[in-house]
């Protein structure tokens, strides 16, 4: 089963959903709460085949799959996983062999990541893998937003907007989930021409330059509102 969007909805923010096959339970917890901090919600199995299973229940976004586990090694699973989902892959594994590595890319594993490694590589992964699974999302028009992400433009009111790269971004995240709140830091995290280290409160300057060249069009209405505790929407009903 093919996930049907990258993202969820949830309470009124966007979460990302990733299912992880650990059977060490200490790795497992360090990774769930640090993962969660990027507003990244995992359901961590220890089993293989209940991580399968759980695949036909529900959509996830990404897979983080060890290979030592108990019934079935986790080179078996990438395949069983493959025969119905094309969902992104990422192996972390403490085998570092160049067979294992080798053999789980030939399997359709997305990325290999020897153990240990920092957290903030994985997410830094995700993130790459993410971004490469949002760009083939369709484009999105609005009556007021005509959004192309080839070109990398955005059109308001039959205006072409001037956008730096990082304003474009975050413009078309709250685009392609209008009416929906985004939260500061997955803002960041999505946005590839910020880094990944530069403070949430970058946000807030590239968003008032947005509103201000949004304002310069229509002075009379705002379309991108705060969401207290959370972060911003964009909306259409003024």
């Amino acid at each position: 089963m093919i996930p049907q969007t990258l993202f969820l909805l949830t309470e009124g923010f966007i979460i990302i959903k990733i299912l992880m096959i650990e059977d060490d339970y200490e790795i497992a917890e360090i990774l769930t709460q640090y993962l969660n901090k990027f507003d990244i919600k995992v359901t961590s199995v220890e089993e293989p085949y209940m991580g399968l299973s759980h695949l036909t229940q529900e959509d996830f976004d990404l897979i983080i799959l060890d290979l030592t586990l108990p019934g079935i090694d986790g080179l078996e699973v990438i395949p069983k996983i493959r025969k119905d989902s094309a969902i992104p892959i990422i192996v972390s594994s403490a085998r570092d062999d160049i067979t294992d590595k080798v053999i789980a890319l030939e399997r359709g594993a997305d990325d290999y990541m020897p153990k240990p490694y920092d957290p903030r590589e994985l997410v830094t992964r995700i993130k790459t893998i993410l971004r490469r699974t949002q760009a083939n999302r369709p484009n999105t028009s609005s009556k007021l937003f005509d959004l192309n992400i080839e070109a990398r433009s955005v059109i308001f009111k039959n205006v072409m907007l001037e956008l730096t790269a990082a304003e474009f971004e975050i413009l078309s995240l709250l685009i392609q989930h209008s009416d929906s709140a985004i939260s500061r830091e997955q803002l960041l995290y999505d946005a590839e021409h910020i880094d990944d280290n530069s403070s949430i409160k970058n946000i807030d300057v590239i968003i008032s330059r947005i509103r201000q060249k949004l304002f310069l069009i229509d002075p009379k209405n705002t379309y991108i509102k705060p969401v207290r505790g959370i972060g911003y929407l964009l909306t259409e009903k003024v």
